[in-house]
């Protein structure tokens, strides 16, 4: 399921909002500060951005310009009460994809944040992939030379975020933020039985990758002769 992330602070709106996406499948996690923005796409890898401009800590496109300065091509769409031409212009040169002004409708938003997800997945990544690992996030598929296997979702955004961080140790909140996103409740175990299953599949591929286990830490994508 494509998942995004809300920067607005305006409960009611945000949760009308939430409500009309979610409605046309969209999975979608609230957050209403910039700083809670930036820790949470650093965490999830989200399919779009929307944000608001005027925030409780600041500008929205201060958030869109850190996010552009540091390589992130994450679609956005900037929702503003500011009408005014030169604050289009602002929020395109900061590196929005898209620009709604309030007040909207509600459908329009819908449609809109489609559109973002319709863009082909170059926009969304970089050809994600480590040492004898690739990944194709379009298919589901997770590839060691000419052997593949079908991901499911949650295992292909737990590997999403192991390649783009290889060797590093991941905390097991961070790959459960992943797979299910910042709002859906896990369950305690839930987590282990789809590391079990990655396992496993990249053991039938013949990958020389494995994911351990860092007592304590987190995990790590490793090579398989790498002990701890």
């Amino acid at each position: 399921m494509n998942r995004i992330l809300l920067l607005e602070d305006h409960d009611r709106l945000a949760r009308l909002m939430c409500k009309a996406l979610r409605g046309a499948g969209i999975a979608v996690d609230v957050v209403e500060r910039i700083d809670l923005a930036w820790d949470a796409v650093g965490r999830v890898p989200y399919k779009a951005l929307v944000l608001d401009r005027g925030l409780p800590d600041g500008d929205g496109l201060g958030l869109l310009r850190r996010l552009r300065a540091a390589g992130q091509g994450l679609p956005c769409l900037v929702l503003t009460a500011r009408d005014a031409l030169h604050d289009r212009v602002e929020g395109l040169d900061a590196g929005a994809d898209d620009y709604l002004p309030k007040p909207f409708a509600i459908d329009e938003l819908v449609a809109r944040v489609r559109a973002l997800l319709r863009r082909p997945v170059e926009y969304h990544t970089l050809a994600p992939g480590h040492a004898d690992l690739s990944l194709r996030p379009e298919t589901g598929m997770l590839c060691c030379g000419s052997e593949s296997v079908t991901l499911a979702p949650a295992e292909m955004q737990i590997m999403l975020l192991l390649v783009r961080k290889p060797a590093e140790v991941v905390r097991r909140g961070a790959l459960e933020a992943a797979a299910w996103g910042l709002s859906e409740a896990v369950t305690p175990n839930a987590l282990d039985v789809v590391l079990y299953r990655i396992r496993r599949k990249l053991l039938a591929i013949g990958s020389r990758q494995q994911i351990i286990n860092v007592r304590g830490l987190g995990y790590a994508l490793r090579e398989a002769d790498v002990a701890e």
